[in-house]
Order: structure tokens, then sequence, then C-alpha cells
């Protein structure tokens, strides 16, 4: 096992192999023998969690999305020359806005005190994608995971629909590039290339 520290907390990290890609943690992970969903209750129905418990403490979740498309229209994107206006600053705001809601989209995800969300774009002309950054902060009893996840999907979703009529062969990928606060600790996730 390879020794390395975190960057944002400057402590020790595993490296654990796991589906062709590397995953990082802080520290053991803290599991509990008898793995179960948490949001299954022992009837196997639906269960809103019960936080109400758990200490607040300051938690960060960071999602990444890359949208993939033809160079022409990265072009276009770039040249802000597209019918429907500037992609990049109304994908921002629609990530932004979609991260606050999350709860209202997501059925057993709790409504949160959101402090910060942050929602970052930039073109890779070179790989024909934008790429896009999705960070939440809150100071909560749960994480704000599937907020970062949300505001990421919905910024890519926004690209696709205004760039949808000169390019109806975009695709993304998105997933949780990190998290931190809670009982489970640091994680941090980079996928490997896409083909």
């Amino acid at each position: 096992m390879k020794k390395r520290t975190n960057w944002r907390t400057g402590k020790p990290q595993r490296w654990l192999k796991k589906h062709s890609s590397i995953i990082f943690t802080s520290e053991e992970p803290k599991v509990s023998k008898e793995k179960k969903l948490t949001h299954v209750n022992e009837t196997g129905a639906a269960n809103m969690v019960d936080v109400g418990s758990k200490p607040n403490t300051e938690r960060i979740a960071e999602a990444k999305a890359e949208v993939y498309m033809r160079g022409e229209t990265i072009a276009l994107i770039r040249d802000n020359s597209l019918d429907k206006g500037d992609v990049i600053a109304t994908a921002r705001i629609a990530g932004i806005m979609a991260a606050k809601e999350t709860s209202k989209l997501i059925p057993l995800c709790h409504p949160l005190p959101i402090s910060q969300v942050k929602v970052e774009i930039q073109l890779d002309e070179e790989n024909n994608s934008v790429k896009i950054a999705s960070i939440v902060k809150t100071s909560g009893k749960t994480g704000v995971e599937m907020e970062a996840l949300i505001g990421a999907s919905i910024a890519a979703l926004t690209i696709y629909d205004m760039c949808k009529a000169v390019d109806r062969g975009m695709n993304f990928r998105v997933w949780l590039a990190t998290k931190s606060g809670g009982q489970s600790g640091e994680f941090v996730f980079e996928p490997p290339p896409s083909k």
C-alpha cells in the first residue's frame, strides 16, 4: 500500500483499488459489520433516515461531470454563437439552482441549510468536452453529496439542452469526486479516462 497525504487535510491516505480506479481514504472505513442499505427499513420499504441525534459538522462534497460533443459544438460555445445564448453562464446558474432543490427532486434526501454552492465550468477543446465541478458546503447532520451530484448533472443537462439543436449526439458522465465531514470521513475518487 502506497502512503500519500490528502491535499485538503494533510492526513495520510490509503489507496484502495476498485473497478480499475483508485479510491483514496484518510482512514479505515467505518462500516458496520452488518452492511445494509440505510434508506430501506426492516420490511424493505423506503425510509428517510433519522439524523436527529447526529452532531452538526462541516461537510463538503464535490461532484464532477464531463460533457462530450463534436469540435464544432465546442467552438460555438466558445464563440457564444448559439441561438439560446451564453451556454456556460446558463449551465452554471442552473447547477447552483438545482443543488439547492435536491430534497425536492430525490425523495429521501433531507432538506439542508446549504452555506455555499459553486459550479465551475471550463471548455476542454483538446478533448471536445466541457468539464464541470459542483462544490457544495454545509454545516449539518448529513452530507451534501447528492446536492453536488445534482448540481453537476443539471449543469450538464443544461449544456445538452442549449446545444441539442446542433449536436444531438452529446453525452456525459458524472461522479462524486470528493467528500469530507461526518462519520464516514474523507472520500476521493477519480474515474478512469473516458474512451
